[in-house]
């Protein structure tokens, strides 16, 4: 017997820029693939520095996760990818915004090398659903 999967789709948030999906639902989570700054309506990154690019990515993970039929306050993983371990503040002053009035998830941040488009922040994360 094949496990259950299903696709989440949603024009609310970018489309996929490669072979993935914007989230997969599968084992009563809702797995979501890493969102960068690019506003869905006309697939480019949003101008402006880090913090409107975490500002973006936290929309398109919203628009997601809504998509599926949960939100952020049932996250439970969240990874963190900074072109720049500097822009760590700025980041989880935004993220942090994310979750006010809920628990937090888990999650790991790292500084990366390179992000798709050059952007300075991707998350991705779990959620129950």
């Amino acid at each position: 017997m094949t496990p259950e999967r299903k696709v989440v789709s949603t024009a609310s948030a970018p489309s996929a820029i490669g072979p993935y999906n914007q989230a997969i639902i599968a084992g009563g989570l809702v797995h979501c693939s890493g969102q960068i700054a690019l506003d869905p309506a006309s697939m480019e990154i949003v101008e402006g520095g880090v913090t409107e690019q975490t500002v973006q990515v936290m929309k398109n993970l919203e628009a997601v996760l809504a998509a599926a039929g949960t939100s952020l306050k049932n996250a439970v993983r969240c990874t963190i990818f900074l072109a720049d371990m500097n822009d760590f503040g700025a980041v989880n002053e935004v993220y942090a915004r994310s979750f006010e009035g809920v628990e937090a998830p888990a999650r790991a941040c790292v500084e990366v090398s390179r992000l798709p488009k050059d952007v300075r922040v991707e998350i991705d994360c779990m959620a129950l659903v």
